[in-house]
């Protein structure tokens, strides 16, 4: 595999031939443990969109064949020290990892057993090293729905997830398919919290010129999977499902009208479920959050429930920086606003990393 076939589209969507087991432990390496101080600051940003890739999960993912030895897209590149570096920068407290695996990587049953268990621990091996800096998602394999369902159980009781990651899609299926009922009925009965995320639209296609699929495909991927998910009615059936959107919800706060005209002539999702969906959803300010985009983010969102997001490091520290300074000064947002979005609405949504900051829920 070449750095020209890892792209956001290709890298980590299909796995080589045969499963190699991984060996060693599933927390952070020693070094990167060692790199930086425990610790931390008990105020600043919460970062609900945040990625990371520790040792074990890069090893499992090189060794079936997902990323090249070497090279490779520079997320994969991550480490420990540049996280918390970029995290100090921008006054990021605490960033809820995830690694947001195409849902064709654990097609496999006997690799879905294998590759969600390395992801997950090793998440929650990060947090363990530095409770105050970092909670996560769990990763499940949705090509399953029996498996993950266990690994919802196993990822919430046992490893202590704050969460868990959904991709929009699974094989041609968007997650309000009925197929994922019983995942949404056990998530519902935990009242967890689901970040979703895109991987590119479903039936692929050539990217435009010029123009990578993460700046559109994504954005209408999600855009897809929200309006999915009202008109099949999962968020009416499972309301106790914490939803994020990522990227601001993709086109979803711009396009709702159409989607409310559409329903009104019959052609479309009921106009009172989009209305009511709108409200219901998290989003995260990873789009990024911009003077064009605020606005109509504002007004179609409770601001009670926008989350600071960053992308990292699929966003480089440069451009953490950069998005995170047009947040601070986007004459969109009051003072009040912009600490709930920082901080305030995400100690609300994750009590467990709450409690670790020693906050109460709502800061």
């Amino acid at each position: 595999m070449n750095d020209k076939g890892l792209t956001r589209r290709h890298a980590l969507t299909v796995a080589g031939a045969g499963v190699v087991a991984t060996t060693g432990g599933f927390a952070v390496s020693p070094a990167e443990a060692a790199s930086a101080p425990k610790g931390g600051p008990t105020a600043g940003r919460i970062d609900t969109h945040h990625h990371a890739v520790p040792d074990a999960m890069r090893r499992w993912a090189v060794d079936n064949g997902l990323l090249p030895k070497e090279g490779g897209p520079t997320w994969a590149q991550w480490t420990l020290e540049s996280t918390l570096e970029t995290m100090e920068e921008n006054r990021v407290a605490a960033g809820i990892a995830s690694a947001p695996v195409p849902a064709v990587a654990f097609r496999d049953r006997a690799m879905a057993q294998e590759g969600v268990r390395v992801c997950n621990e090793s998440l929650a091996g990060l947090v363990a090293s530095h409770p105050n800096r970092f909670g996560f998602f769990a990763n499940v394999a949705t090509f399953h729905v029996d498996l993950a369902i266990q690994q919802v159980a196993y990822a919430l009781d046992t490893l202590g997830a704050d969460g868990v990651i959904l991709m929009t899609t699974t094989g041609d299926r968007y997650l309000g398919d009925a197929a994922f009922d019983p995942l949404f009925a056990e998530l519902n009965h935990r009242r967890a919290v689901v970040f979703t995320h895109p991987g590119g639209l479903p039936e692929g296609g050539t990217e435009v010129p010029g123009v990578p699929d993460f700046i559109g495909d994504f954005l209408l991927d999600t855009t897809r999977m929200a309006l999915n998910l009202i008109a099949s009615g999962t968020l009416d059936r499972y309301p106790d499902v914490s939803i994020i959107l990522s990227h601001a919800g993709g086109f979803l706060p711009y396009a709702a009208g159409r989607a409310e005209s559409a329903g009104r002539q019959g052609e479309g999702p009921d106009p009172a479920a989009v209305r009511r969906a709108l409200r219901r959803f998290y989003y995260d300010t990873a789009l990024p959050a911009s003077p064009y985009a605020t606005p109509t983010l504002l007004a179609a969102a409770d601001p009670a429930r926008i989350l600071y997001g960053t992308d990292w490091p699929a966003r480089p520290a440069q451009e953490v920086a950069a998005v995170t300074n047009a947040l601070d000064t986007d004459p969109s947002l009051d003072r009040r606003t912009r600490q709930r979005i920082n901080r305030d609405n995400a100690l609300r949504l994750f009590p467990r990393l709450a409690a670790r900051l020693g906050e109460r829920p709502g800061g």
